[in-house]
């Protein structure tokens, strides 16, 4: 049931940009950043951790969950620190994933060269 509920979250998920990017003019930027924010929001009042209890690893792996990373970081930090920690832990979360984004990215980009 667990895999089932994962499809179906991230189905949705799937579904909805697809819609987005279909229906507007918007470019797949726009609409990963769209997400963000909303995973971003949802878990400002608690939703996304919801989400998760229900879904499971299906609400972990859409761009949500990067939104969902930073802010919950973010307010766990804040609650120790103060507005300084504010930075502190928006980063403290997803620093593994933006390394390893930034490392693939130049290494792809020494391997290959653009076309144009």
């Amino acid at each position: 049931m667990d895999y089932i509920l994962a499809f179906v979250f991230c189905g949705a998920i799937c579904v909805i940009a697809q819609l987005i990017y279909e229906l507007t003019s918007w470019t797949p930027g726009h609409i990963t950043s769209l997400f963000v924010c909303i995973g971003s929001f949802l878990d400002l009042f608690h939703i996304y951790d919801r989400l998760i209890g229900i879904f499971h690893a299906g609400a972990m792996l859409p761009i949500t969950s990067f939104g969902h990373s930073l802010m919950h970081g973010a307010l766990e930090k804040v609650s120790e620190y103060g507005l300084l920690g504010l930075t502190m832990g928006m980063f403290d979360l997803t620093a593994a994933g933006i390394t390893t984004a930034i490392l693939f990215g130049f290494i792809v980009a020494i391997i290959f060269k653009p076309r144009s």
